[in-house]
């Protein structure tokens, strides 16, 4: 809604110290109690991050309304770090104490940071997600999937097709006028439903219908709704507990009353290394997956080491002529999109003509420390983890080129 934004955004509040302790105390006792607890976050979760929020002083539309422009600066959502508040979330979530997560956030740092895909409705998109209409299938992308947008905001054609059947993809924003996704809004009432405790976190509750959801668990009985918003909110009346703060100057106090940590920001990247063999020829395929095989680009080059040849497009196919001996050790060296300032990695693939020719890679990157941590799945045992770290070489900022 950003035509009704206000020339002068609605007053912020800071409640003092204590008072943020003393209700961080009340809401940390209600979620132990709480049976199917769930939260709803807007773009407040996101600022502490650099990413602009839309109805505060600096806000997207306030400088809109106002007529002007930014002048300070943003960070990109590519390269936004996961916030105290999204950090807190994963722990809540990875706990058993949040049961959904209901989003009005494009940024995609919920997902980023460690929400499952089945546990969370991003209800008006995701800026890194676009979607096959043809067949449904999903990708999640390392850069910016949003149509341009030239002719209509109703076209969200990317112009990329889709792998599976070749239809036209499309991004997933929602903008204003346009239906929320019925799958995702469904669900999102269903839990809102079965809540017995919502919190709210960052959100100034005034688009509609997201701002239903947790209404609905507010007019429960015995149920509780919390808000947590520097600015009031049309439902203020209708919350057991009110807090005005910043979301992560709450989240850390709520965290430290639960005795759970807030664990690091990592980038999380699944490798699948796949090998099909036909009358000796053999195709080497690598791409990236999310948690739940959703299909996810984060690498700008693929190559063989020792090899000239780079492959810079996905699929990163690699193809092999003549046999391959059982127990050969392939070397791949991966270049990342690098919004992190990722280095290169190089990962090995052992071929055996006997096992599984699928292997998957864990690769767990420390933007602060710049480092890799790398294991693979067991193909034995499917479930069980192998450490690689120390088995693995972190390269150079640029892709080797050395010949045979």
């Amino acid at each position: 809604m950003a035509d009704s934004a206000p020339k002068v955004a609605a007053m912020e509040r800071f409640e003092s110290t204590q008072m943020i302790e003393k209700k961080a105390q009340t809401i940390a006792d209600c979620i132990k109690r709480s049976q199917h607890f769930i939260v709803f976050t807007g773009a407040g979760v996101s600022t502490s991050a650099g990413i602009p929020d839309f109805r505060g002083p600096d806000g997207a539309w306030t400088l809109r309304a106002q007529g002007r422009q930014r002048t300070g600066k943003t960070v990109s959502t590519l390269q936004a770090i996961a916030t105290p508040t999204h950090m807190a979330l994963v722990e809540l979530q990875n706990r058993g104490y949040l049961k959904y997560l209901v989003s009005q956030n494009c940024d995609g740092l919920h997902r980023k940071s460690g929400i499952l895909s089945d546990k969370i409705s991003e209800l008006h998109g995701n800026s890194n997600l676009e979607v096959c209409r043809d067949c449904g299938k999903e990708f999640i992308r390392d850069f910016r999937a949003v149509a341009t947008y030239e002719k209509t905001v109703r076209d969200h054609r990317t112009g990329r097709k889709c792998t599976r059947c070749s239809g036209v993809l499309h991004d997933s924003i929602v903008n204003f006028g346009e239906s929320l996704p019925a799958e995702a809004l469904q669900r999102a009432f269903d839990n809102a439903t079965k809540a017995d405790l919502c919190l709210v976190l960052g959100s100034s509750l005034t688009v509609s219908p997201a701002n239903e959801i947790p209404e609905v668990t507010g007019r429960r009985k015995n149920a509780k709704l919390v808000i947590c918003n520097l600015q009031e909110t049309p439902l203020d009346d209708l919350a057991d507990t009110r807090v005005y703060s910043k979301t992560d100057d709450l989240m850390v106090r709520v965290m430290g009353k639960l005795n759970l940590p807030i664990p690091q920001f990592i980038l999380r990247r699944r490798l699948v290394i796949e090998m099909e063999t036909n009358n000796e020829r053999h195709q080497m395929t690598i791409s990236g997956v999310d948690e739940d095989n959703t299909p996810v680009t984060f690498l700008k080059s693929v190559k063989l080491a020792y090899n000239r040849r780079l492959i810079r497009s996905e699929p990163f196919v690699i193809g092999f002529r003549g046999s391959l001996e059982s127990g050969t050790e392939l070397k791949v060296e991966l270049e990342f999109m690098g919004h992190y300032n990722e280095p290169n990695l190089e990962v090995t693939y052992e071929y055996h003509d006997d096992a599984d020719a699928r292997t998957l890679y864990l690769l767990e990157y420390d933007p602060t420390s710049g480092e890799w941590k790398t294991a693979k799945e067991d193909q034995e045992s499917g479930n069980s983890i192998i450490d690689l770290t120390d088995d693995t070489t972190i390269l150079s900022d640029t892709i080797s080129n050395v010949a045979f």
